[in-house]
């Protein structure tokens, strides 16, 4: 049996009307359907991938976690402080620091102590 309902409707993808043979169909054509599904899987693709800032954010906490020597950065980042304030506890004597050349170095068990006591 074939219907003999005759709709006119407006394409979903290009917004052209055309006259629909059943109640569901929302594009105009085979090719409009294509490109609407390719839309829709691109937009899933877009929403379920992670920012690139949020990528080196977990990337980086991720080596500070493995290392076992510490830069003043990592430090900074590894607990939420500014340089200054690291530069204090260094001098106070609360984190034992390490200068080889240029670059101060820190043990991540000075750090682990610091918390512990």
């Amino acid at each position: 049996m074939s219907s003999n309902i005759r709709l006119p409707k407006i394409c979903q993808h290009c917004g052209n009307e055309f006259i629909a043979k059943t109640t569901k169909t929302q594009y105009c054509g085979d090719n409009c359907a294509k490109r609407a599904y390719k839309a829709r899987k691109k937009k899933e693709k877009l929403q379920n991938a992670k920012p690139i800032g949020k990528q080196k954010i977990e990337y980086r906490s991720q080596l500070i976690k493995e290392k076992e020597f510490l830069s003043i950065k990592e430090t900074c980042t590894l607990l939420g402080a500014s340089r200054m304030t690291i530069y204090r506890q260094i001098k106070s004597g609360n984190i034992n620091a390490i200068k080889l050349g240029q670059r101060t170095i820190i043990k991540r068990a000075d750090i682990n102590k610091l918390f512990q006591s």
